[in-house]
């Protein structure tokens, strides 16, 4: 039985549906920071700069996306809390045609584990693109933890248990699983395949949450052990918008290459509500009731967010022509919006950190309200380089042993620059911030 699939226009995703981000004018509509009436939310004096700073504790060795590094290139973190013995959790990050590195808590690498090869000769091999995690899964009679992983390069999703003894991962990805999008391998040759990825647990279930590269398509997957492996079955699909009807009565597309639409990438999924970075327009909350898609509603929106632009196909870039800014935009977010993560502080209270990529800011929202609280970067220290435009992010409160005992925030660095980067040669890799310094930012 086919899933079903649910188009939610632009028009009536902006302006209709209950709930959404009201425009400017609209009755409900809560004016963002710069527009009048505006009242600057606590913490809020932070962010018209570039906000204060946090300084990473370490962070783990550089990756190298040419032939001599194995076109390894970091994107995408996640954090697994042993929760018997804390201070031997893991950080788990994926690093595209190289497939998937294991980190200890001082950043040490401790597994390597490559992409699957190419199906044949005139396709792809594979890509690790996003990773989150799932706890508490039976499988083969035994209660496990694992690391789910969209390989954009093979369109699958591949699924790893985790050996808390030998702090290892182990393939535990069923035979034969299907495509997530494509009908078959001449579609996943055309790169529009899975990308960005959130999972989540219901009712003794797991489920992820996988975005489809170049477009606005999400779709939901229920995981399913099989013995001593795990496949996965898709259970329901939602087209974001792609086009946007402004306030002026325009009608407005992000900006990008001819046929290539405004994707997602980084999501994450709290309390039954998925949050969705579609990366030229804004984020947007989900409603995952019933584990299904319900009518999204924006929470913020990119400054360039209704701005004219010009692709030139020589550069392959996008001319923003600001001097005719419509104004509909936000305040905050520099595109890319990237990776999303909550930090739990018990009784639904916390923070839904965001990647401003950019302008290389993170900015805090109320978990529960999804007020805008602060911004802040993170800079040089006497450990490790700040984090420029920064892509995933993860983040715990578990205490983590000595070393990190009110959590801890790991984010990609897309411009490594540390002593150990071997500069001019580009490099990327992750960052450990301890909570603490980010929670002296933070307002009470």
């Amino acid at each position: 039985m086919l899933p079903r699939t649910r188009l939610i226009a632009a028009l009536s995703a902006l302006l209709l549906l209950p709930g959404h981000a009201a425009w400017a004018g609209e009755p409900g509509h809560v004016p963002w920071a710069g527009e009048p009436g505006h009242v600057p939310w606590a913490g809020e004096a932070h962010g018209s700069g570039p906000g204060q700073r946090a300084v990473p504790s370490l962070e783990t060795p550089p990756l190298f996306d040419d032939e001599a590094g194995g076109d390894a290139d970091a994107d995408d973190p996640a954090i697994w809390v042993d929760s018997r013995h804390p201070s031997r959790s893991l950080v788990i990050g994926t690093a595209k045609n190289a497939g998937l590195r294991v980190y200890d808590l001082g950043g040490r690498q401790l597994q390597a584990i490559a992409a699957p090869p190419a199906p044949d000769p005139d396709s792809e091999p594979g890509r690790f693109n996003n990773v989150d995690l799932v706890g508490g899964i039976r499988l083969a009679g035994r209660t496990v933890d694992l690391a789910v992983v969209t390989d954009r390069g093979r369109d699958q999703l591949r699924i790893y248990r985790i050996d808390p003894i030998a702090r290892r991962l182990v393939d535990v990805t069923a035979a034969g699983v299907p495509f997530l999008f494509s009908k078959d391998q001449a579609e996943v040759n055309e790169a529009t395949t899975g990308y960005g990825l959130a999972t989540y647990t219901h009712g003794g279930a797991a489920y992820a949450v996988t975005s489809r590269r170049h477009t606005s398509g999400l779709g939901l997957f229920r995981l399913q052990p099989r013995g001593h492996h795990v496949s996965y079955q898709r259970v329901d699909t939602l087209d974001l918008p792609s086009t946007f009807r402004l306030p002026n009565g325009a009608r407005w597309q992000p900006c990008d290459e001819p046929g290539v639409g405004p994707q997602v990438e980084g999501m994450t999924v709290d309390r039954g509500t998925l949050y969705a970075a579609q990366e030229d327009v804004g984020f947007w909350r989900i409603d995952l009731r019933g584990n299904r898609f319900h009518a999204p509603s924006i929470v913020d929106k990119v400054r360039e967010f209704g701005v004219p632009a010009t692709y030139d196909p020589e550069t392959e870039e996008c001319t923003l022509d600001w001097a005719h800014d419509p104004g509909y935009g936000g305040t905050r977010i520099s595109a890319d919006v990237e990776g999303l993560t909550v930090y739990d502080a018990g009784h639904g209270c916390g923070y839904l950190l965001v990647s401003s990529q950019g302008d290389s800011t993170f900015l805090a929202y109320d978990r529960r309200t999804n007020r805008f609280l602060t911004r802040f970067v993170i800079t040089d220290g006497p450990a490790a380089d700040g984090a420029q435009h920064s892509d995933g992010a993860a983040v715990v409160s578990a205490p983590l042993g000595r070393a990190f005992p009110a959590g801890l925030l790991v984010v990609h660095d897309g411009e490594n620059t540390g002593a150990d980067s071997q500069a001019p040669r580009p490099s990327t890799n992750f960052k450990y911030v301890d909570w603490r310094a980010v929670a002296g930012i933070l307002p009470r």
